[in-house]
């Protein structure tokens, strides 16, 4: 079989182009120093930006997803897939955060730096990806827009999977162009490990599978007679590899996309280069300089005679592995909706890869696109998650006010594991749907059907009629202003259910109200609560 293991991981595309020949002039102390400590003490230098960017406000408060995470990585190592089989997520994140938590405990701060240093990784090994597929020149801009990139600005301070999914696609990425683009068969294997922990990270992993497989189809398409055979082998390998490590939680996996659907979602519509363009890149105005200088490194492309060359090969398949799988996500998505922003993740890696060698080919222009980035994204307050709840703030209210059996009912059912972070313990806890034993996760197991069937007026005086007079009741309800943005099927049922309880509750005889929360709203970005607190007297 004839492979390209021989090509040096530093060497030039065959198109020339004058721009490229443009450098950064070193002094000359730095000139006489070895390469891997200039190379190391650059990285270093992005990592400690990005550090300084990513944890202003590493100590932020958890919201609904957070609380649901901590929730169910608080279990043991044992109990953890079990209860994800209800949750309907892939256990990698969870089982490492649990551990993470063993060691630093589950505040804030400390289970946020779990996802920062996933974060982190990424500009080294961005880095290693532009090297590799592109030069030295690529690494250094690709290893930047890691380290400034608005994408894990904002997931580094989530204690969330997706900055590890982004770790996770930018090394895929790495084994998907060297080993089946380059032809360098090592890094085969690292395509297919990364693929396969994609799969116990998140479900878009199956999305990114889907863009890989077209894409090599593709490949296989504009390849010699000579390559296509030992591509073929290559890739069967390396998908049944993955597959193979998946198997153990292939059931799980299958009753989770029967019963935990995501109701809460909506289908998507045509916004989806919006989404990229805020979320990813970080506005609109930094996006198209990016992409203006990346056209400017690729024009030489648009000569017939540089279409087929191996830079050629490596722009089209950086572009198919990113596009073709937004194409699988947002087509299944008409089907069972699963398209949100955060879900971005795997895709993050091949899209800043191709601006980086883009820009690294645009010589002068790409260097001022790159000095543009870094100030632009060097604003620690730009993207940052600033109050993603306010529960924490109802807490700090209530606690006081709360004693022993109370109980706690959640408007908004996957709410109940954030409010049982924040909130004091030995309290009674339920939904409107039900009583619920462990308020440190939601179960998706038919949820839709569960809420739907589930009568307030039987749910409430069941509850209600098990209080003694004394006792009290914490209502919180999500605050619903912008009827728009809860639309989906789920959220519908939330918001007209929560109005629905808080009227009953209200109009209760036997209830007297005690306090309310929070008198000092400070607006939330992601879910907002309200919450007011009764007294059965009688």
């Amino acid at each position: 079989m004839t492979t390209e293991t021989d090509t040096p991981t530093t060497a030039e595309p065959e198109t020339a182009n004058v721009m490229r020949e443009f450098t950064f002039p070193l002094p000359a102390l730095l000139k006489r120093q070895p390469e891997w400590v200039r190379v190391g003490g650059v990285l270093l230098l992005l990592s400690l930006a990005a550090l300084w960017v990513r944890t202003h406000n590493i100590g932020g408060q958890f919201w609904m997803d957070e609380g649901i995470t901590v929730g169910i990585s608080s279990h043991s190592l044992s109990s953890i897939p079990g209860i994800l089989r209800m949750d309907g997520s892939p256990p990698l994140f969870y089982l490492l955060l649990h551990i993470w938590m063993q060691l630093v405990g589950n505040g804030e701060a400390a289970t946020h730096w779990l996802s920062e240093i996933f974060a982190a990784l990424t500009v080294p090994a961005g880095y290693w990806a532009g090297k590799t597929i592109a030069g030295k020149r690529a690494a250094l801009m690709c290893a930047t827009l890691f380290a400034f990139n608005a994408f894990l600005d904002y997931y580094a301070l989530e204690t969330r999977m997706y900055a590890l999914m982004a770790l996770l696609g930018l090394l895929a990425t790495i084994g998907f162009i060297n080993g089946f683009v380059l032809r360098r068969r090592p890094y085969v294997i690292l395509f297919s490990a990364s693929l396969a922990l994609m799969f116990y990270t998140h479900a878009w992993a199956i999305y990114f599978s889907a863009g890989s497989v077209i894409s090599l189809v593709v490949l296989w398409r504009i390849s010699d007679q000579d390559i296509r055979e030992g591509l073929i082998k290559d890739a069967v390998m390396a998908y049944v590899a993955a597959v193979i490590v998946f198997l153990p939680w292939l059931p799980n996996f299958i009753f989770q996309a029967i019963h935990t659907a995501a109701p809460w979602d909506s289908k998507p519509r045509f916004g989806a280069p919006i989404q990229i363009a805020q979320s990813v890149f970080g506005g609109a105005s930094i996006t198209v300089i990016l992409l203006i200088a990346a056209g400017v490194g690729y024009s030489p492309l648009v000569n017939k005679s540089a279409r087929m060359t191996r830079e050629a090969k490596v722009t089209l398949m950086l572009f198919c592995l990113f596009f073709i799988t937004f194409v699988m996500a947002w087509a299944g998505s008409q089907v069972t909706p699963a398209w949100v922003v955060r879900y971005f993740a795997p895709v993050v890696a091949p899209m800043l890869i191709i601006v980086a060698i883009g820009m690294s080919r645009a010589g002068v222009i790409g260097a001022i696109a790159i000095l543009f980035t870094i100030c632009f994204m060097m604003r620690p307050s730009a993207f940052e998650p600033k109050y993603k709840s306010d529960m924490q703030d109802i807490a700090a209210e209530m606690t006081p006010y709360l004693h022993k059996d109370d109980l706690v009912i959640m408007g908004q059912p996957e709410s109940m594991p954030l409010a049982y972070y924040y909130l004091p313990g030995g309290l009674k806890w339920s939904s409107t749907i039900g009583p619920v034993k462990d308020p440190t996760y939601m179960n998706w197991v038919n949820a839709m059907k569960r809420y739907r069937a589930s009568n307030p007026n039987t749910v409430l005086t069941k509850e209600l009629n098990a209080l003694s007079p004394g006792q009290q009741v914490l209502f919180i309800r999500p605050l619903t202003e912008g009827t728009a943005n809860w639309a989906a099927p789920w959220t519908e049922e939330i918001r007209r259910r929560s109005a629905q309880w808080g009227a009953i509750l209200a109009a209760d005889k036997q209830l007297q109200k005690e306090a309310w929360a929070p008198h000092n709203y400070r607006g939330s970005c992601c879910i907002a609560d309200a919450a007011v607190l009764y007294k059965k007297v009688r």
